[in-house]
């Protein structure tokens, strides 16, 4: 199968869809907190306390995956936030 390679804007809308319509409800319940990493062709993914692992994990069965991580139960998978100079 040829490898079609997306912007991060699509797979990100392909990460979330395959997220949302099959696995919510699946990981949810028993791995709220947890990353999973979701292949966007294939929709494979691996659950992991870490996120670098959950897509370790999954790129070791899939290597050429376009991979959507996203953290289980939150509207992001990473908070960012501003950290003023040092004083």
């Amino acid at each position: 199968m040829p490898i079609l390679k997306l912007t991060p804007q699509e797979i990100g809308q392909r990460g979330e869809a395959i997220y949302n319509l099959t696995l919510r409800a699946i990981l949810e319940p028993e791995h709220r907190g947890q990353f999973v990493a979701i292949d966007i062709e294939s929709s494979d993914y691996e659950v992991a306390d870490e996120a670098h692992d959950a897509s370790n994990q999954l790129r070791s069965r899939h290597p050429d995956a376009q991979i959507l991580v996203e953290r289980i139960g939150y509207p992001a998978a990473f908070r960012v936030r501003h950290v003023g100079p040092a004083r």
